[in-house]
């Protein structure tokens, strides 16, 4: 028996700068006819209009919800820095009130030896170690009187972080009700329309696809496919169509593009058959 043998379609690979004229020469090349397709691009344009609607609807709540997040988290970690400096300045006082400490009973030996003392030379040597003493003990005390202001001024801070934390989180909770609210209220259409805009975007081929989705994110008003416009115009950019152009549209056997800004053009009754 003679193997046969099987042909192996070669996948163009996709540019990313992928655009609908470039997909001209091949977009009749599909397992589905060039009407179908455009309706199906149409369709597909339909759903992602309605799914910014939704979007919309929510307009700038999931921004916001995220920017209290992110402020409350703020807020949190600058009073949690604060009690890490408080805990280090309360170490530090333990530490100078131990030195202290030590300094009292090295005075208070040298105290002691001074009351029986003599002889002159060793009575001046025993006093400047005193006076030595009593300056690191006073420098000790310093510290701590400065030490303790910080950590005054350290809970200060905490109070006006804690105070701006329960207002932005009071805020965060309406905000995230308010989302929540829309999103559950619009929840099953949502559902329903990324699903229909799933099944869509499935039936077309990847380039095609990726360039649909190029065009889409590069146009202010989020259009990719557009209807005629008023009889003779593109419903992208308004812009005069010629009356050849115009018929290849409504034949809908033909991929034709908007010659000023680059989008699908269909015929209104492929449009309002997607009604």
């Amino acid at each position: 028996m003679s193997a046969t043998k099987k042909t192996i379609k070669i996948e163009t690979p996709i540019d990313d700068r992928e655009t609908f004229v470039s997909l001209q020469k091949n977009f009749a090349d599909s397992e589905i006819s060039v009407q179908e397709k455009l309706n199906v691009l149409y369709g597909l344009q339909k759903a992602d209009n309605e799914l910014e609607k939704i979007f919309q609807l929510r307009g700038e709540l999931p921004a916001e919800v995220s920017a209290l997040e992110a402020e409350v988290d703020s807020y949190k970690a600058k009073a949690d820095g604060f009690r890490d400096m408080i805990a280090a300045e309360e170490q530090a006082i333990k530490d100078h009130v131990g030195e202290m400490e030590e300094l009292d009973g090295e005075i208070a030996k040298y105290q002691e030896q001074l009351a029986n003392i003599s002889n002159s030379r060793e009575y001046d040597s025993i006093n400047k170690e005193l006076e030595n003493l009593d300056l690191l003990r006073k420098i000790a005390d310093k510290n701590i009187g400065e030490a303790k202001v910080r950590i005054e001024a350290h809970k200060a801070a905490i109070d006006e972080l804690l105070e701006r934390t329960e207002i932005c989180s009071a805020d965060l909770a309406a905000k995230k009700v308010e989302l929540e609210t829309i999103s559950k209220d619009t929840a099953d259409v949502e559902a329903a329309l990324q699903a229909s805009r799933d099944g869509l975007a499935a039936k077309l081929d990847a380039r095609t696809l990726s360039a649909y989705d190029r065009i889409r994110s590069s146009v202010h008003n989020r259009l990719a496919v557009v209807p005629i416009y008023n009889g003779d115009s593109c419903g992208g950019c308004f812009n005069t169509i010629t009356p050849q152009r115009i018929l290849d549209i409504r034949s809908g056997n033909k991929l034709v593009i908007c010659e000023h800004c680059g989008r699908i053009i269909v015929a209104p009754s492929e449009a309002e058959s997607k009604n």
